[in-house]
């Protein structure tokens, strides 16, 4: 393949310039104690036959990046895993376009975590969470990555960490079995159980005739960008107790589309854009309070913006949770 072609002749250089770092080093040391020699994320990927990623990483002009103080904290796919993306993604490192640059550029990003070296042990006692990547999304906002450890180490919902804890002086690498493509609203919705009601919603609304329809709205990396106001479960089964339902599915689904509606923001608003007043939904209008974070509907019912599960940018839009869902007013008879 190409791609072993051009890692082939990128090898020699690395060494290279190792073998001339060293060499440096041995001339100025003067016979004193050898001098302990800086180990990059770079080199760690090549120690550990990362050809792929340091191939993409020199077809993209990344090397010099993660040669840099850091700290990083890389995910890095493996061989196979990146063969694996490229052909999917019909990519020939050796001759992109603009446009494929940009995107693999910006993939590869995603996988790295600027000034934060995080172990996997840091991860496990976080248990889980969100923290931002890199890689860029609608306004050049920081994507997020949601890590969670309660089988193994896996981001974003699709990519397990096999091979933990690869350290060097600016960072440390995990190797992780499948690339961790540009989240959308979909991915932060079905990667976190704590929001799998609201993916439910989703779904059932989309049964509806027309439909309407939201999953593949959300899971359309082009469409938006949107701001969602995410009710956690803990917002759906208390909404149930509120109405005496047993089941979302008690509501038709054109009652369900009009709820969810006025969740969602036919911007990306991120929390330092929010702003007290009005807030137009695409269900109708809303109030924003920034002095308590809270949300208030028409029915003069208030949520709460969950402070810290705020600003989960995605590359479609961003998700702010909170902790009550958001009604219409009563139908006008």
């Amino acid at each position: 393949m190409k791609i072993i072609s051009k890692t082939l002749k990128l090898l020699p250089v690395f060494f290279l310039v190792l073998g001339l770092t060293a060499c440096s080093d041995d001339d100025n040391n003067y016979g004193n104690d050898p001098v302990e020699q800086d180990t990059t994320v770079i080199d760690v990927a090549l120690e550990n036959n990362l050809t792929s990623l340091a191939a993409a990483l020199e077809a993209t002009g990344l090397v010099s990046t993660l040669q840099g103080p850091g700290p990083f904290t890389v995910f890095a796919p493996s061989n196979d895993a990146f063969t694996t993306f490229l052909n999917a993604a019909g990519v020939d490192l050796n001759n992109m376009s603009a446009a494929e640059e940009a995107l693999v550029t910006n993939i590869l990003l995603n996988h790295v975590i600027i000034g934060n070296n995080l172990m996997a042990a840091d991860l496990v006692a976080a248990g889980s969470g969100y923290t931002n990547t890199a890689a860029t999304g609608p306004n050049n906002e920081n994507l997020s990555l949601y890590f969670s450890t309660s089988n193994g180490v896996m981001i974003n919902g699709v990519s397990t960490v096999t091979y933990p804890d690869k350290t060097a002086t600016n960072g440390t690498i995990h190797i992780v079995d499948t690339v961790i493509d540009l989240p959308t609203i979909a991915t932060f919705a079905t990667s976190n159980p704590a929001l799998s009601i609201l993916v439910d919603a989703l779904a059932y609304a989309d049964t509806g005739n027309p439909t309407v329809p939201y999953i593949a709205t959300v899971s359309d990396n082009t469409a938006g960008p949107f701001t969602v106001f995410a009710p956690a479960n803990d917002a759906f089964v208390a909404l149930l107790a509120e109405l005496e339902l047993s089941a979302l599915t008690d509501l038709d689904t054109d009652t369900v589309n009009s709820v969810l509606l006025y969740h969602i923001v036919g911007a990306n608003v991120q929390s330092n854009e929010l702003t007290t007043g009005a807030v137009g939904t695409l269900g109708g209008s809303i109030e924003a309070d920034t002095s308590n974070f809270t949300l208030t509907d028409q029915n003069g019912r208030v949520s709460n913006i969950i402070t810290s599960l705020v600003d989960v940018q995605s590359i479609n839009g961003v998700v702010h949770v909170i902790d009550r869902v958001i009604l219409p007013p009563p139908a006008v008879d």
